[in-house]
């Protein structure tokens, strides 16, 4: 295979902010917590952003939602991602996500989840171009850190509206404009449109990071080199399989695609599982941290079997001792 070095570079926000590379975590709620984004970070990625954080809540001062925004110990550089429905909203909300420094702040306005949508926000903002620009407006003119945005390609089918959604983004500030190109009604179904990402890319003069499907390293490369965006945002590619980030900057490099070795999927879960009871109070790690095994027990032999352990496990050492099993058969089954 050939080498693609050159599709990996930084992405460049403005003349004073520069991101050192370009593949990135995307922002998921219930996954892209501290301890997640730490291996992530680890394992090669150049950006992680938060589990998107509601404004409303924050000013409020909930703690539960303050805590989304702990900050990972290697996070040099740190982005958050809010939701909300009014300019009013955000604005206030500022006060409380700048103690926190973050690098970049991103506007979520695709996120499909019937609640959030039923406030107005996320994937409801698609509707309402006007509205983007205008929150996007009130967050641009009260701090100097850059506001990004990650668009839909819609609402449905019959709207498909994310050149208008980025223009009107733009036009109120937004430096960066990130687009998933699946309708709100899609979900998560079907296949994601590239092509729409590569119109955009040639439409807007800010940079474009592109999401959706990306399962592996060669499908990072392939999203890079077909649409010509300026970065890439693995999701649902990275659970599981942190490694996704260090393997795409291999396979740019030298052409050869890595596999990943049961062995390196078990210690990256062991290595999560701690991060998790560092990061996360014992009661809530314990909860947090069984959707993340499984995914990393994906494709090793009896899974199936595994994953039942997992989900009945209560404690941190019921866990570090199903993984040490494993870890311990692997080990004793290579030649």
């Amino acid at each position: 295979m050939t080498a693609f070095n050159s599709l990996l570079h930084p992405v460049r926000i403005n003349s004073r902010i520069t991101i050192p590379g370009n593949l990135f975590l995307a922002p998921m709620a219930g996954f892209t917590d501290a301890p997640f984004r730490h291996i992530c970070i680890a394992n090669g990625s150049d950006l992680c952003w938060t589990e998107m954080v509601s404004c409303e809540a924050l000013s409020r001062e909930s703690l539960k939602t303050k805590k989304i925004l702990i900050r990972a110990e290697n996070e040099k550089i740190y982005a958050v991602q809010v939701f909300c429905s009014t300019p009013e909203s955000a604005a206030a909300a500022l006060k409380h996500i700048l103690p926190f420094e973050p690098f970049l702040i991103d506007l979520n306005c695709g996120c499909p989840v019937p609640k959030i949508i039923k406030s107005g926000a996320g994937s409801a903002l698609m509707k309402n171009p006007q509205r983007i620009m205008n929150i996007v407006k009130a967050l641009s003119d009260s701090t100097d850190i850059p506001v990004t945005v990650k668009l839909r390609s819609g609402w449905d089918a019959q709207s498909i509206n994310y050149l208008k959604a980025a223009e009107y983004a733009v036009r109120g500030g937004a430096q960066m404009i990130t687009l998933h190109p699946r309708t709100k009604t899609q979900g998560y179904a079907g296949k994601a449109d590239w092509e729409k990402i590569r119109l955009l890319k040639a439409e807007t003069d800010v940079p474009v990071i592109g999401s959706g499907d990306l399962f592996s390293p060669a499908a990072c490369l392939e999203m890079l080199k077909i649409t010509g965006c300026d970065g890439v945002m693995a999701a649902r590619g990275a659970v599981g399989q942190p490694e996704i980030f260090k393997n795409t900057k291999l396979l740019a490099e030298t052409g050869e695609l890595k596999e990943t070795l049961f062995s390196e999927k078990i210690k990256n879960a062991i290595e999560h599982l701690e991060l998790a009871f560092k990061y996360i109070d014992g009661k809530v790690a314990v909860n947090e941290i069984k959707k993340h095994l499984c995914s990393y027990i994906k494709g090793i032999p009896g899974s199936a079997a595994i994953r039942n352990r997992i989900v009945h496990c209560n404690s941190f050492d019921e866990y570090k001792s199903v993984l040490g099993e494993i870890e311990e058969q692997i080990t004793r089954a290579l030649p």
